[in-house]
């Protein structure tokens, strides 16, 4: 039996490499997103400490994207029979359909956590130099979210289609 025989008769391993990429992935964005934006906020929180929770409001949310594809791992993990040991397999259909629900969290998750992250960090600067601005940092911070929550929506109703 080849690897890819193994694979093709495996629905469960399928699908548990869909709840991998979806929490891999969208992760590894908002690590990123949430560095670029830390890195801004260090940068102003140098300056002026009393800034700190304007900044870190603004830092935290490309951390989210991270949320949603570990969200959507756990619910095709549990959907898969992949957590607590037992269930019946699942066949290689569902399994793969199971996989390609969450390419969005995963890979919606992935660029928007940082082109958030990118914005964040613009925002944070903002803040620096005029305060007083800070609800404008957070909406345009905020508007980049629409995306990630339409990929975890988008991931979770296909997820819940899967007949298994």
């Amino acid at each position: 039996m080849t690897f890819f025989n193994f694979i093709g008769s495996n629905g469960q391993l399928l699908a548990a490499a869909g709840a991998v990429f979806s929490a891999m992935f969208a992760g590894i964005g908002s690590a990123i997103g949430v560095g670029h934006a830390g890195e801004a906020g260090a940068a102003i929180i140098a300056e002026d400490p009393d800034k700190f929770g304007s900044v870190l409001v603004l830092q935290l949310l490309p951390g989210t994207q991270g949320i949603y594809g570990l969200l959507i791992g756990f619910v095709i993990a549990s959907k898969a029979h992949l957590l607590g040991g037992g269930g019946a397999a699942i066949s290689t259909a569902a399994g793969l359909q199971l996989f390609f629900a969450a390419l969005p969290a995963a890979f919606g998750g992935f660029l928007s956590a940082i082109a958030q992250g990118k914005t964040a960090a613009a925002g944070i600067m903002l803040v620096g130099k005029r305060p007083e601005e800070s609800g404008k940092a957070l909406i345009f911070t905020v508007m980049v979210e629409t995306y990630a929550v339409l990929a975890l929506l988008f991931s979770f109703l296909m997820v819940n289609g899967v007949q298994v």
